[in-house]
């Protein structure tokens, strides 16, 4: 197989050409994967002067890392520069560049404090769209200190805080926050996150759980919760009065709330209001559908 360097990172990799392309395998720019060049574009990308490199080629190679991790094919021409010089996926401030590398570690991991180890620090550079290791080295350590990462060497964690922002910001948007109010029952919290919390994120919602924590009272904790959120989701399989007291407080609020119950698993008759008409459902997919066809309408 010919090798060539790829210009946007200067690394010299297997090169396979196909019709009007050359696809490069394997470089900086697509670590584990491959990006297309039409062949008549490789010499005019060469030709650009030099301060033009210097300030395009990093945004082109961290632009085709970013796509060809979320798993998009890459294929360029010259006529693709402008394109990428005006693209609103382009961050520009430090903050938008921190969500690139938060959005990495989101991509890479099942939750938070799952580690992932990041190869060849020194030139991966491009997940934030930096011009160089210096300013990714500032972002990692501005999100550390920030409390969104843990790092040793090059193993990353995203931590809770950093998982929620990550989620939060993913796409380009900002998800709603939604407080769910799930039992205290292993089974039914793994499937809810593995079932139904990413559906509710694809409807455009963010969903919280309650977090105690040493500096706030646990009432106060609840309390702000809801008052943050636009949707408040109670689960009464297992009811017990921070739900009731939670979602009573979202009412009055004009907060929307939408009731849950496995079925089987509590009587429907002894709920305290005839007024609460839960969405009863037995597996997690059924939920998340029918959570889906709610927050969509």
């Amino acid at each position: 197989m010919d090798m060539k360097r790829c210009l946007f990172c200067d690394q010299i990799v297997p090169v396979r050409a196909q019709g009007d392309y050359e696809w490069f395998d394997g470089c900086y720019c697509a670590t584990g994967a491959y990006y297309g060049l039409r062949k008549d574009s490789y010499d005019l990308y060469n030709e650009l002067s030099y301060p033009t490199k210097a300030q395009m080629f990093p945004i082109i190679s961290a632009y085709i890392c970013e796509l060809t991790d979320c798993e998009e094919t890459v294929a360029l021409s010259f006529d693709d520069l402008e394109m990428i010089q005006r693209s609103p996926r382009v961050p520009i401030t430090v903050e938008d560049k921190s969500n690139r590398l938060l959005h990495y570690l989101h991509r890479h991991s099942k939750g938070p404090n799952e580690p992932v180890i990041i190869h060849r620090l020194p030139v991966r550079y491009n997940l934030t769209y930096s011009p160089n290791l210096q300013e990714l080295i500032y972002i990692i350590e501005r999100l550390r200190e920030m409390e969104m990462i843990e790092r040793a060497g090059s193993t990353f964690k995203l931590t809770e805080k950093g998982w929620r922002e990550a989620a939060a910001t993913v796409g380009g948007r900002r998800l709603k926050p939604c407080f769910v109010l799930i039992p205290d029952n292993e089974e039914l919290r793994v499937e809810w996150n593995e079932k139904v919390s990413p559906k509710i994120e694809q409807c455009g919602y963010l969903p919280q759980l309650p977090e105690p924590s040493t500096t706030e009272m646990y009432g106060d904790h609840i309390v702000r919760l809801v008052t943050e959120s636009k949707l408040l989701i109670a689960d009464l399989t297992e009811p017990n009065p921070e739900v009731y007291y939670a979602a009573g407080l979202a009412l009055g609020l004009q907060i929307p709330v939408i009731w849950t119950i496995k079925r089987g698993e509590s009587n429907q008759n002894a709920l305290p209001s005839k007024l609460i008409r839960p969405v009863v459902w037995d597996k997690g997919e059924e939920l998340a559908a029918i959570l889906e066809q709610r927050l969509t309408v």
